[in-house]
């Protein structure tokens, strides 16, 4: 990081600009394309060793995109941060994943940062790939034993969604609906209320399968995926 500059300028650095005189607000949302913020508020112009640890992350991330990479490679960005702008942090790639859908290569030693912002995860011993799976996939049947222990402390009605653990069947269904795309920790209470089968649906409002209270509790105390 080059403190002694300003994100803005530190982005044209990037791009191989050096005349700095450039309209900030001409060259930001050129070379900050995903209009890297903090509360809504813009990065700061002040020089980056005079702002504070997350709006530094913030810089590194808009440098990191000023060159538009068809592949955005991330190396335990959010590692040195305190919990709370960490999640802060996280939370704001989630929001500049969906604008910008790239690919993403992250590495970090953290599973649950892991858990929540990848669509596919591939973990790692002595440079072998033990398993490259879904998050969903590695928590419900991871492939090693030294997978397994990666998972065994993950609270799983806070990972899966209903989708992960529902049935296909859509018969004999009571009067209740759940999100296929709800966390499993948001419905497990009415779940666990109802004696008949809960109807699971799409964002259409169509019934695309069933989950009962059983494969809750089996799925929330450690149980494996039934697939029967």
């Amino acid at each position: 990081m080059i403190t002694w500059l300003t994100p803005i300028k530190i982005s044209l650095l990037a791009v191989g600009i050096s005349t700095f005189n450039i309209n900030c607000q001409f060259v930001q949302p050129l070379i900050l394309p995903a209009s890297i913020t903090s509360g809504g508020t813009a990065l700061s112009p002040k020089i980056v060793n005079k702002i504070i640890g997350g709006q530094q992350q913030r810089v590194g991330i808009a440098r990191s995109l000023a060159v538009e990479p068809d592949i955005w490679f991330l190396d335990e960005p959010f590692s040195a941060l305190d919990p709370l702008i960490r999640k802060e942090m996280q939370d704001e790639f989630l929001r500049l994943q969906e604008k910008l859908q790239k690919t993403i290569m992250f590495i970090t030693h953290d599973f649950d940062e892991a858990l929540k912002l990848a669509d596919r995860i591939a973990i790692m011993k002595d440079g072998i790939i033990e398993q490259l799976d879904t998050p969903a996939n590695i928590v419900l049947n991871p492939a090693t034993e030294y997978v397994r222990k990666f998972t065994e402390e993950v609270p799983r009605e806070k990972v899966l969604l209903i989708k992960d653990v529902m049935d296909e069947t859509t018969s004999d269904v009571g009067d209740l609906k759940v999100s296929k795309d709800e966390i499993i920790e948001n419905v497990a209470e009415k779940i666990l209320t109802q004696e008949q089968t809960v109807a699971v649906i799409d964002g259409k409002n169509n019934v695309v399968g069933s989950i009962n209270p059983a494969k809750i509790i089996n799925t929330v105390f450690g149980g494996r995926k039934n697939n029967n």
